[in-house]
């Protein structure tokens, strides 16, 4: 098992983190966000004013891609493969709201759809990682990940005007930035990614609440015990397995 020293004697790579913030594409606020402090602190950690508790290292290596013994200092192999929910997080039926609607109108429509369910992914701990259409794909990791995904997802399903669809999916996944040097964003690449995104489709037509969360997800979460989810097996594209699909519960 790994040997953690006493708080008082830890030293945390401050600099580290700031470096791996910024080679992410992560800003203090997306820190802040997914560990549960205020912005402010992570500019005091990252100025050497002041260090994280001991308690929040667990969840930092999860976001930052690196083990713990990095963080201490004890070695400087950077870990870019992560294990995190994804969330994909769409207005349903926005097509035929384009098809309603001016350019104009139809772009401040989908500017307010993506500013709330970004709030209610946010106030989790989610990283939104980019637009998709009028929604955003976002991913959890570090203490939880699933229960905060869930949650996210419930709350932006009972605050929102709009009927959504909401795909999620647990497991292994590549946090960094893709695409040509100049013009490389943050991104998240693997399976789980792309089963979040068939099953936000997929349960537009095939569920009542338009919601399918992966099993891997329900079963690390506290909906795990529930004797009402209901079960799908989804085939989909691509994917050489079926994928076990489970409708949220929306009066949770």
């Amino acid at each position: 098992s790994l040997f953690i020293p006493a708080p008082e004697r830890v030293q945390i790579d401050l600099i580290g983190i700031r470096h791996r913030r910024k080679k992410s594409g992560l800003t203090q606020t997306d820190i802040a966000n997914a560990v549960q402090v205020s912005p402010q602190a992570v500019s005091k950690w990252e100025r050497g004013e002041n260090a994280p508790d001991i308690s929040l290292l667990p969840n930092l290596t999860q976001l930052l891609g690196v083990s713990i013994e990095w963080l201490l200092g004890c070695q400087s192999i950077d870990k870019d493969v992560i294990e995190a929910t994804t969330m994909d997080i769409r207005a349903a039926r926005a097509r035929e709201k384009s098809e309603r609607l001016e350019p104009r109108d139809f772009a401040n429509w989908t500017n307010s759809v993506c500013y709330q369910v970004t709030e209610s992914a946010l106030r989790y701990g989610g990283i939104p990682i980019k637009t998709r259409g009028a929604g955003i794909l976002c991913f959890f990791s570090g203490s939880f990940h699933q229960d905060r995904a869930i949650d996210a997802a419930l709350n932006a399903i009972h605050l929102h005007n709009e009927p959504l669809k909401i795909g999620m999916s647990t497991g292994m996944v590549y946090f960094g930035s893709i695409g040509h040097p100049d013009y490389a964003h943050p991104d998240i690449i693997g399976e789980a990614v792309s089963i979040a995104l068939l099953n936000s489709e997929w349960a537009e037509s095939h569920t009542k609440t338009s919601t399918a969360v992966d099993a891997k997800t329900i079963d690390g979460s506290k909906l795990k015990d529930r004797s009402d989810l209901v079960r799908h097996q989804a085939t989909f594209p691509g994917i050489s397995h079926q994928v076990t699909a489970v409708e949220l519960p929306t009066n949770f």
